[in-house]
């Protein structure tokens, strides 16, 4: 654990802003921005998965789970690691993430940034091999907590009680479809969970189109493989799609396009100044979004062109992560 940990201010995460896309299709589109959450810390603030740290380290403390001065012992690809990270270490226990060795960069420094232990397990193995060592690791400390996101229900339960409500809220109840990339399943479980108790909602779950994908966070799940996290309720889901890489790289680079001379339109901005949402908007002036953001936009073009949509729908998606956390894939060349 870090001599000096970081300060978070934890009251930052959820009630983040509400954009507005201009994607040239039928509907209204709106996606939430949720690298607010935290967004005063480095490499592209916070995240999405900034709420569910929260939420599994507040049940595990609720249940004499946590250890005072403990461990927390996680795998994730890397949004998941860093938010654990960011919130273990400033509540005073050791941190260890887990992570594939072709993590993004940004995402591996945000966790280092936090002060927490990083352990790399070879991406050739599959990501089965970095659960298994983060269940080794456990396995070797009997004092050690592991929050598993791919099996806690305070995953799914915090989208349910949070980022739905806001959806409804923000959107004054308009919403009809919920657009969301399938990792854990945690947020369109959780989500659409709780959007479909709030009124007549289509939840719309995206996977990548191959078990090679390099949409990040995302997993490949068609029938018949052998990992399915328990935290991914298929019931929730009313349509699933399929997404190429090279499609969510191209939509992610589209919307850098579209907004590098206008104004990205804040329909609401949450719990953040509009100071605040500017400041956080943009990297060195560009738009930068997370490849998985880019997989949400395709989504809804791809329900657009099969003529699923029409003018008087109202889209939210999520903008999972800020892009600067990519500088050495999606935005090569643009992110120093």
């Amino acid at each position: 654990m870090s001599d000096s940990p970081p300060v978070v201010d934890e009251s930052t995460i959820g009630r983040t802003p509400l954009f507005e896309l201009a994607l040239d299709v039928a509907p209204t589109v709106y996606a939430k921005a949720e690298w607010y959450n935290l967004p005063s810390l480095g490499h592209g603030g916070g995240s999405i998965k900034s709420r569910i740290a929260r939420g599994m380290l507040d049940a595990a403390a609720d249940r004499g789970e946590l250890d005072p001065g403990g461990r927390i012992v996680e795998s994730s690809s890397g949004n998941t690691g860093s938010a654990v990270a960011r919130l273990g270490v400033a509540r005073g226990y050791d941190v260890t993430i887990v992570v594939p060795d072709d993590a993004a960069a940004g995402k591996v420094g945000a966790i280092r940034d936090a002060g927490a232990e990083v352990e790399f397990v070879p991406a050739e193995e599959g990501y089965d091999a970095t659960l298994g060592r983060c269940a080794e690791l456990v396995a070797a400390d009997p004092a050690a907590y592991r929050p598993n996101q791919y099996a806690n229900p305070a995953n799914p339960g915090t989208h349910e009680r949070t980022t739905a409500a806001e959806i409804w809220e923000q959107t004054e109840g308009a919403v009809t479809h919920f657009v969301a990339g399938v990792g854990t399943g945690g947020t369109v479980t959780g989500t659409g969970r709780g959007l479909h108790a709030r009124g007549d909602v289509t939840v719309v779950g995206y996977e990548p189109v191959s078990a090679t994908h390099a949409i990040g966070g995302l997993k490949y799940l068609r029938s018949g493989d052998p990992f399915h996290p328990d935290t991914y309720d298929e019931s929730v889901i009313d349509q699933k799609l399929y997404v190429e890489t090279a499609d969510a790289d191209d939509a992610a680079r589209d919307l850098r396009e579209r907004y590098a001379d206008r104004p990205v339109r804040v329909a609401d901005p949450g719990q953040h100044a509009p100071g605040a949402v500017a400041e956080h908007c943009r990297v060195d002036g560009e738009f930068l979004v997370g490849p998985s953001s880019g997989g949400g936009v395709q989504a809804i073009r791809q329900l657009d062109a099969a003529g699923v949509l029409g003018p008087d729908d109202t889209v939210v998606t999520v903008l999972c992560d800020r892009g600067d956390r990519y500088a050495g894939g999606l935005w090569e060349g643009y992110v120093q």
